[in-house]
């Protein structure tokens, strides 16, 4: 799809990936419409037709959803099932109506079966049940692969899903309740850092592994998937490197400059085991590669923490 002056709606177009993908889209000189929560409430049919009257879009990136973190997918499991899955199963049917060119769903790595052979390919998705934290998050998301399949087969449908890896990277959500591994280990160490703590606890063991793509990578990579690939199969979005949770929490110490000890609450999930993709037919289809490394990423992400902590609330110790 030629995007050159085409209208593209990007849903959670103010939040983290959305922002990014945005501005990575209107530098492709695409005429973006970024939508946030409150622009219109994507889980009632008649909002989300209003939207698609009013905004006349050609494209449309499905990336508004409902996340957080293992404690958020514990505390909150039917909301994130409920709302993830209506929210996308009503667009994709109003954009079917309306008759969109293009529909780009952002899927997530929650759906793939917690005992997934690594590297985690595609074909495997339906090999096994989530890892059960995450599962009603990334079941509903899941079901949009097969919407999409299903009005591909029936309507012709143009409707691509892909499937990221946690991303991380400034502008990230520092909840350390709500939000991902990334940004919450980096706020507490940083203020335990600053503190003085003597000790800072962290959830689990430490012993599984995380893939994490940096998110300028990522907005690049739904960009050339709406330019470039119209396929029914889904798509693996990482950087393909494993990293383990006690490496990471390492990795993060050192960079702050935290010189306290760092305690494992085992009686705390500890989440999928293990997670890298495959991503080789990101490659193939669309020739999408990661070019951020971690080292760098993390660098980034923690600076941008660092230049704006002061306007986040304190975490609770």
């Amino acid at each position: 799809m030629i995007i050159l002056g085409k209208s593209i709606v990007v849903t959670g177009g103010t939040g983290f990936l959305g922002t990014k993908v945005a501005m990575e889209l209107g530098t492709a000189g695409a005429n973006v419409h970024p939508l946030g929560h409150s622009d219109y409430d994507l889980r009632r049919r008649s909002e989300t037709d209003r939207m698609l009257r009013e905004l006349h879009p050609d494209a449309v990136v499905h990336l508004a959803a409902v996340v957080g973190g293992i404690g958020a997918n514990k505390t909150s499991p039917g909301r994130f099932f409920y709302e993830n899955a209506i929210m996308g199963i009503e667009l994709l049917e109003a954009c079917r109506v309306a008759k969109i060119a293009k529909v780009v769903v952002a899927g997530t790595v929650c759906a793939y079966p917690k005992f997934a052979p690594v590297p985690f390919r595609e074909d495997d998705l339906w090999n096994g049940y989530p890892e059960e934290t995450n599962a009603p998050y990334g079941l509903a998301k899941k079901m949009l692969l097969v919407q999409a399949q299903a009005y591909r087969t029936q309507y012709g449908m143009n409707a691509i899903c892909l499937f990221p890896v946690n991303l991380y990277g400034p502008g990230d959500n520092f909840d350390v309740e709500t939000g991902h591994v990334i940004p919450g280990m980096i706020r507490k160490l940083v203020e335990a850092h600053a503190a003085g703590q003597r000790s800072v606890v962290l959830w689990g063991d430490g012993s599984p592994t995380r893939e994490f793509l940096y998110v300028d990578d990522a907005a690049r990579a739904f960009r050339m998937a709406l330019e470039s690939y119209d396929g029914e199969d889904p798509v693996n979005l990482g950087s393909g490197e494993e990293l383990s949770i006690r490496a990471l929490a390492d990795r993060i110490r050192d960079a702050v400059g935290y010189t306290g000890a760092i305690e494992w609450d085992i009686s705390r999930p500890n989440g999928q085991p293990r997670r890298r993709l495959d991503t080789s037919r990101a490659r193939e289809r669309f020739g999408f590669s990661a070019q951020t490394t971690f080292a760098r990423g993390l660098r980034e992400t923690i600076d941008w923490y660092l230049s704006h902590r002061t306007m986040a609330p304190a975490s609770q110790p």
